[in-house]
């Protein structure tokens, strides 16, 4: 373990309250108690209160007055803050900026030796983001205040493969992250139910007079997965597919937007789904086939037939006449 992280779990022991001798340190750290004299004098330097008194009933302590004591943090969990804000950053969180702030509050108390090694070990990962408009980040905060207040919206809304767009009043529920892409789940006062909205294809959005209450314990995620759900062609039986193929085909297997709900375990070589019969026959294997030899199905027995009668029908219909 680091020298600030030692320094920081002795921290966190001596702010229980009771005295600790230095063998006890030393043996909960795995350092020498000469160590641990060192770190008391270092500690000492930073202005912590640390006495270390002899006697029978001697041991380490923290003085009562030291109250107001900082949040610190270990070197990986410096690195797990920063990481964080690469990736809501690459997302296109819109609150980066005060993400960013706070960062910064955190890094100017660290040590000129912190900073160093936590520039060290977060300067190998960086996430790269897709290109967004400007305007879904001031609309991410409009539709995530619209939610909080309970207040509906005026939504210009462009549907996909739709050269303009339409006016609809919505009450926002929530927000997602999915798939690289922000949706806002709301109640569409036209069809009169729950859809999503893709926030990157709202040109503006207007507050409205009219307000509404949210659904209790409200998902944008349940409601997602619910989604999915919903698009099974039965209730059941279900059956058991096993794939095994390359990691990074099986990724894609297993990120597929309907595919993930269903997945129950995964390997590097393999991933297990469970799903109903009829919606396996319906749309598994066309899908499975794009993968080519990529993939191979163990089981179930009837997937691994339909696919095979496909093959067969293609390749029948590209047969080569060697007349």
């Amino acid at each position: 373990m680091a020298k600030w992280d030692n320094m920081l779990s002795m921290l966190w022991m001596l702010r229980s309250g009771r005295k600790l001798t230095a063998a006890e340190i030393a043996d909960s750290l795995e350092i020498s108690v000469r160590t641990v004299y060192r770190y008391i004098d270092a500690l000492c330097a930073s202005g912590v209160p640390v006495v270390a008194e002899s006697g029978h009933d001697g041991g380490i302590r923290i003085l009562e007055s030291f109250k107001e004591t900082p949040v610190f943090f270990n070197s990986l969990e410096l690195k797990a803050l920063v990481d964080a804000y690469k990736f809501a950053q690459g997302a296109g969180y819109p609150y980066t900026e005060e993400l960013e702030s706070a960062l910064k509050k955190v890094e100017g108390g660290l040590h000129e030796e912190q900073r160093q090694e936590l520039s060290l070990q977060t300067s190998g990962m960086d996430v790269i983001s897709p290109a967004r408009p400007p305007s879904v980040v001031p609309l991410l905060r409009d539709l995530e205040q619209a939610a909080k207040d309970g207040r509906t919206v005026r939504i210009a809304y462009r549907k996909a493969n739709s050269e303009q767009a339409d006016e609809r009043e919505v009450d926002p529920y929530g927000l997602a992250y999915d798939r690289n892409e922000w949706y806002s789940v709301a109640f569409c006062h036209r069809s009169q139910a729950v859809r999503t909205f893709r926030v990157d294809r709202i040109a503006w959005l207007d507050l409205v007079e009219a307000r509404f209450e949210r659904p209790k314990r409200f998902s944008a995620s349940a409601y997602f997965r619910s989604q999915s759900e919903g698009g099974r062609e039965a209730e059941g039986p279900l059956t058991v597919i096993r794939i095994e193929g390359e990691p990074d085909t099986l990724n894609a297997v297993c990120g597929h937007w309907h595919m993930r709900h269903y997945l129950t375990e995964r390997t590097d070589r393999e991933a297990r789904f469970v799903l109903d019969v009829p919606t396996m026959n319906k749309y598994l294997p066309a899908y499975l086939l794009t993968f080519g030899t990529g993939i191979r199905i163990r089981e179930p027995l009837e997937l691994k037939c339909r696919i095979q009668e496909i093959a067969y029908g293609i390749a029948q219909q590209y047969e080569v006449d060697r007349d």
